[in-house]
């Protein structure tokens, strides 16, 4: 144990004194508080996936057929949760969609939701436990993770929620007053497609959040730290999973905000504009 924990110390991960080891406020909050806004084991979590996956994406390098979602290590779908769940239960509800045009009101009152590319659900469980009047539904086209929400939403006693398999373009009905994509437009195999289908089944009025990991429009803008964060998730998740999808555009996590907007005006939508930034994430909402 004590080798372990002195790896640890010389990494900055715990901290060491007198020959005892302990975390300070900060890595408490990295490492130990679940809920901490800064919560970081997602992060690890991934790290580890991005190393099984390496052989997979060795060979998608040489072939370019890419590697389905449903394919990538199996580590990788309760990860990519625990990295961004910090964001959805610290700024969700709180931050982001308060700066949606009307948005809170109508789910106080009673609205429709549909979050597309809901992974394991946490995302739309977060809304759905805020406004018990709305209607939520997620879709995933991934048969595990919906299986995951679902288990999750039963677990928490949710009962406005439910979850079914489908991607963007098998989103059903023209009644939508939210429709929201967190940290998945940039994975979709055709991005135009889903976005003029998720602009068909909004209602007149309704809107779509777009939440996609921060980025600058230009490479230079992203060279430091969150940057080579996400390139290295780029070259290791998103980007192989793009081409074994539609059209396979492979836009990357680094595709910048201009080019979100590009994606999203092409379904249809007249107006883009950037309602939150966090250090991991941009939040767009589309009319």
């Amino acid at each position: 144990m004590r080798e372990w924990l002195s790896a640890q110390a010389a990494s900055g991960y715990v901290t060491v004194e007198d020959g005892r080891f302990s975390l300070n406020p900060e890595q408490a909050m990295v490492f130990a508080a679940p809920d901490s806004p800064v919560n970081l084991i997602g992060a690890f979590v991934t790290a580890g996936a991005m190393v099984e996956n390496r052989n997979k994406v060795e060979t998608a390098f040489k072939t370019g057929k890419g590697i389905a979602w449903g394919d990538q290590a199996d580590c990788l779908f309760c990860a990519v949760a625990r990295l961004f769940r910090p964001g959805y239960i610290n700024a969700l509800v709180q931050e982001w969609l308060p700066e949606l045009d009307g948005a809170v009101n109508k789910l106080k009152a009673g609205a429709k939701v549909a979050d597309v590319g809901c992974g394991h659900g946490l995302s739309t469980i977060v809304m759905a436990q805020a406004f018990p009047a709305s209607d939520f539904v997620g879709y995933d086209f991934h048969p595990g993770s919906i299986a995951a929400a679902t288990a999750h939403a039963k677990a928490h006693g949710v009962k406005n929620v439910r979850f079914e398999l489908g991607r963007a373009q098998d989103l059903t009905g023209d009644e939508y007053d939210l429709v929201t994509c967190f940290d998945c437009l940039h994975v979709m195999g055709d991005p135009a497609a889903a976005a003029a289908h998720i602009r068909k089944a909004l209602k007149p009025g309704g809107s779509w959040m777009v939440v996609e990991p921060a980025a600058g429009d230009a490479q230079e803008d992203n060279l430091n730290p969150i940057g080579r964060i996400y390139y290295s998730v780029l070259t290791m998740i998103c980007l192989p999973t793009s081409p074994a999808q539609e059209t396979g555009l492979a836009r990357g996590a680094q595709a910048g905000e201009k080019r979100v907007a590009e994606a999203i005006r092409s379904g249809g939508f007249d107006r883009v504009r950037r309602v939150a930034t966090t250090l991991l994430n941009m939040v767009l909402e589309a009319m």
